[in-house]
């Protein structure tokens, strides 16, 4: 997703949370600022990315724990071609690495799309 679909995105999303009640706004932002993830944090541990850290900063704990042990695998075998191992964590996660705050923006817009619709499902659920 490019940068410009992932700004409408967000605005739309903005829009509405602006046409919630203030007692809803208010809970919105509550939940938001819970779940939200910080670009710069995610940032740092992408630095670390052959082990994973950042896949389990985002929730993503299989692929977190995939990398994790496959990097601790090649770490041991270093000497018997584990090298090789390592390389390829490497190349398949680099990518993370230069599109990390693409990243994060698209999962924080995911976040506000699913906090607004639990707070319309509840607002719903309360005038039935």
């Amino acid at each position: 997703m490019d940068e410009i679909a992932l700004r409408e995105q967000e605005e739309s999303l903005r829009n509405q949370v602006a046409q919630l009640s203030p007692e809803a706004r208010k809970q919105y932002y509550q939940l938001e600022e819970q779940l939200v993830k910080d670009p710069d944090t995610y940032a740092v541990l992408n630095y670390f990315f052959a082990a994973g850290l950042h896949h389990f900063y985002l929730g993503k704990t299989a692929r977190g724990a995939i990398n994790l042990t496959l990097m601790l695998i090649g770490l041991a075998l270093i000497l018997f071609y584990g090298w090789i191992l390592l390389i390829l964590v490497c190349l398949i996660e680099l990518p993370q690495l230069f599109n990390s705050q693409k990243i994060v923006r698209k999962y924080n817009i995911d976040v506000m799309r699913e906090v607004l619709d639990e707070l319309k499902d509840t607002q719903q659920n309360q005038t039935i």
